[in-house]
């Protein structure tokens, strides 16, 4: 198992940087929009994100929540071993506000199907955009593609792309891994 470093800290610290300045771009103020971090490893971004907003580009009050997918995937009934959700944490009403999904990786695409359905249960937004830090593009198998990313990768079927977040594994990094 051979792994290359894709994205080192500071690389991460500049995209964050520039994706929080296209969110500007298109939502100004944040008074109708919402980030919705996926779980479990969106809402590191998205917390991350948040911060960034607020503390160094002043943005007020910028509404955060966490949607955890589990029971909406397609595949949750497919594995041997039970799965273990994480919570749900979205504090207000969704209907006509523009929501932005936050994950980590795209890659099928299918957990992001997964959490256009979840975010029903909260009401019905007006928009929904996609907002990743890594786009495997030639992996998907649904015809969702981000409206925000990070940097796009090229990285075939047995190479998986891990993302590490200072808050849970000590470092940021990005990481492609070959078995």
């Amino acid at each position: 198992m051979s792994q290359k470093v894709l994205l080192t800290a500071k690389e991460v610290t500049v995209i964050l940087h520039r994706l929080a300045c296209q969110l500007i771009e298109k939502h100004l103020d944040f008074s109708d929009t919402i980030l919705v971090g996926i779980q479990p490893r969106g809402i590191f971004l998205a917390e991350r994100l948040k911060e960034i907003l607020e503390k160094e580009y002043q943005t007020p009050e910028i509404q955060l929540g966490y949607l955890d997918i589990t029971f909406f995937r397609d595949d949750f009934r497919r594995t041997d071993k039970p799965l273990e959700a994480n919570k749900t944490k979205i504090n207000f009403i969704v209907e006509n506000k523009k929501v932005i999904f936050i994950d980590d990786v795209l890659f099928t695409g299918r957990s992001i199907r997964s959490a256009l359905t979840a975010i029903q249960s909260f009401g019905r937004p007006s928009e929904i955009e996609l907002l990743v830090l890594i786009d495997r593009r030639f992996s998907r198998n649904l015809p969702i593609q981000p409206d925000y990313r990070g940097r796009q990768v090229d990285a075939i079927n047995n190479e998986k792309v891990k993302v590490s977040w200072k808050e849970n594994e000590g470092e940021d990094g990005v990481y492609l891994i070959t078995s």
